[in-house]
C-alpha cells in the first residue's frame, strides 16, 4: 500500500492573495457593469429624444394635413349633400361638471348636422376607436345642452393602409386622403353612422 499524500494546508498569505485577486476581478466586473449601465442610460436618453422628435414631426405633418384639408372640406362635402355653414379647427370641448373634454381637429357644422374630422399623418385602428369615443362624448355633451343635431365622423390621413381604410369605412366614417394636388373623400359603406 502506498502512502497517502496530503496537500499542504493553505496559509494565511495564500488565502489573502487569492481574496485580493478575487477582489480585483470583482472591481473589473463592477467597472464593466458601470460602463454597460452608462451605455444603457445614454441609449435610453437617445431613444427618448428620437421618439420625442418623431412625435413632434408627426404632429407637424398632422398640422400640415389639417391646414391643407380644412379650408376646402366644406366645399368637398357638398358633393355628398352636406351643406355646412361653419368650419373651425382645433375646437375644444370642455365640460368639467360632467367630466367631458376632447378636441376636434376640424369641426364642420350647420343647424342640423355636424362633422367631426380627426386628422392624423398615418391613422391607426386605435385612432379610429378613439374617434368613436370622441363622437360618443360629443353626443353626450350635446344631449346635456339640448343640442339635437346629428353628428357624423371623418378621418383624414396622408398615409392610410388598406386595412385601416377598410376599418374606417366599416365604422361608418368618411375617409379623406391626398389625391394629386388635392384630396378625395370616400364615403362609408352604406349609410354614414350617426351619433
Amino acid at each position: 500500500m502506498g502512502a497517502v499524500q496530503t496537500a499542504n494546508p493553505p496559509t494565511f498569505e495564500s488565502v489573502w492573495a487569492l481574496m485580493d485577486r478575487v477582489g480585483e476581478r470583482l472591481d473589473e466586473v463592477r467597472e464593466g457593469l458601470d460602463t454597460v449601465r452608462e451605455i444603457q442610460k445614454a441609449t435610453d436618453r437617445q431613444q427618448q429624444k428620437t421618439e420625442s422628435e418623431l412625435g413632434r414631426l408627426s404632429r407637424r405633418m398632422g398640422d400640415v394635413v389639417e391646414y391643407m384639408v380644412a379650408p376646402n372640406l366644406r366645399e368637398k362635402f357638398k358633393k355628398f349633400g352636406f351643406h355646412f355653414s361653419e368650419s373651425s379647427q382645433r375646437k375644444e370641448v370642455i365640460d368639467e361638471d360632467n367630466d367631458i373634454s376632447f378636441e376636434i381637429d376640424v369641426f364642420l357644422e350647420n343647424c342640423s348636422k355636424a362633422m367631426l374630422t380627426e386628422v392624423k399623418t398615418t391613422p391607426t385602428t386605435e385612432d379610429v376607436r378613439e374617434h368613436i369615443r370622441r363622437l360618443e362624448k360629443m353626443r353626450k355633451y350635446a344631449d346635456l345642452r339640448g343640442d339635437k343635431r346629428i353628428f357624423l365622423g371623418a378621418v383624414a390621413g396622408v398615409v392610410i393602409t388598406n386595412n385601416v381604410r377598410k376599418y374606417i369605412l366599416k365604422q361608418g366614417f368618411f375617409v379623406i386622403e391626398p389625391s394629386g394636388e388635392g384630396f378625395i373623400i370616400t364615403p362609408p359603406n352604406g349609410k354614414p353612422k350617426e351619433w
